[in-house]
């Protein structure tokens, strides 16, 4: 009997494959495939797998085909089980049709698809039988989750709360420390607005959001007096680092500011440069909400005048980055140039080749950014490089 029902669970498992139109194969169990069975020595064992099976049909979910004719003799066996009503097959087998799973949380889904369009791509791709970020249509309620916590993190950041330990803003929607933690892949998704983007981490995720596990610091560097809530100084050198929020502004105009993604790039930097009139910043990866209102302050209080560059990993992360802070200081009135992301800047034996589809993600957020000659070289040079690298 075990071996019945397992193998009316990968029969159906293959109809709704073929209903999804990833298997274009007929869902049949054949002579192989019920082997064991055939090759049974045991009489019991015979009379329990066909019970099973003549029961299924009885369901109308399977036509049974035999060695000799209608099976009567009790010498014949089973030789194909096709399957003819996915429903019933899997109301017979004990689990929930998969098309029923995706019809449910369609339905969950549906006043969110406006808010977050990406769904609609998850949906379709459970649909075909694939998973998104490890998940199904069974998993739904991850998703209607991860909804929640944008709409928390939106919550926030009108009204100007946007640093929140994560395990306190888990327990203040769900009412358990750690669910939260388990949501970054979906989190992930609804962020990006795209299925087919690469996977960040999940501090990265989290950041974004103005959540953290622990608190990181403001990074700066360069021979520059920065005014903070109650200290009014030059920066010491090679950097110094403060908490974004006490962080207001600049009291001498550098030549430049240079905010870069990553951090041991910004150690070179700034040893490099501390004793230069100039600005640098690390962005801790993608930055968070209060970091890039530092950010702003910062650039607030230099002259027009100044130029205003961001050094990131040539990829997708890194044009999503910059697209980010392009963005709120087109709302500023001023505007940021790329430094060292053109293919141009890559030594050939650093480069690394990226598919046509991540090309395009990564031209998309460069046009974002307002970089729209860099955006089709980059589609042009096809590669990725982290910064690192340079």
């Amino acid at each position: 009997m075990e071996l019945a029902y397992s193998l009316l669970g990968q029969l159906l498992t293959a109809s709704e494959r073929a209903h999804a139109g990833v298997r274009t194969r007929p869902a049949v169990l054949t002579a192989h495939d019920l082997r064991a069975y055939r090759e049974t020595k045991s009489l019991k064992e015979k009379d329990e797998f066909e019970a099973v099976m003549k029961a299924c049909r009885a369901q109308h979910a399977v036509n049974l085909f035999w060695d000799h004719g209608a099976g009567s003799a009790s010498d014949a066996f089973i030789k194909r089980v096709c399957a003819i009503d996915v429903q019933a097959l899997a109301s017979f087998v004990g689990r929930t049709p998969h098309s029923t799973l995706v019809a449910a949380a369609r339905a969950s889904l549906a006043a969110h698809f406006e808010a977050h369009p990406v769904l609609e791509q998850v949906l379709a791709q459970w649909d075909r039988l694939k998973l998104v970020r490890r998940t199904g249509p069974a998993d739904m309620a991850d998703w209607v989750d991860a909804v929640r916590i944008l709409e928390l993190a939106m919550d926030m950041q009108a009204e100007a709360s946007i640093q929140l330990p994560i395990r306190e803003a888990s327990y203040r929607i769900f009412h358990d420390t750690k669910r939260l933690e388990k949501l970054a892949g979906p989190v992930d998704v609804l962020l990006l607005g795209d299925i087919d983007t690469a996977p960040r981490s999940a501090n990265d995720v989290w950041q974004e959001l103005g959540l953290f596990r622990e608190e990181q610091p403001f990074r700066l560097s360069g021979n520059v007096v920065i005014q903070r809530t109650r200290v009014t100084a030059t920066l010491d050198a090679p950097y110094a680092a403060f908490s974004a929020t006490t962080v207001l502004g600049l009291q001498t105009p550098p030549k430049y500011v240079l905010s870069i993604e990553n951090l041991t790039t910004f150690h070179s930097e700034a040893r490099r440069l501390c004793d230069e009139p100039v600005l640098v910043l690390y962005t801790n990866g993608m930055p968070s909400p209060t970091w890039r209102e530092a950010y702003l302050r910062l650039v607030h209080s230099t002259p027009l005048e100044t130029p205003i560059r961001h050094w990131g990993d040539v990829d997708e992360g890194g044009f999503r980055i910059a697209a980010l802070l392009a963005s709120d200081l087109r709302n500023a009135n001023r505007m940021l140039s790329p430094w060292r992301m053109h293919p141009d800047d890559i030594a050939k034996p650093l480069r690394r080749p990226a598919s046509e589809a991540l090309a395009n993600r990564m031209a998309c957020h460069a046009r974002k950014a307002g970089w729209d000659d860099l955006a089709r070289q980059v589609q042009l040079a096809k590669i990725t490089v982290e910064q690192e690298g340079l």
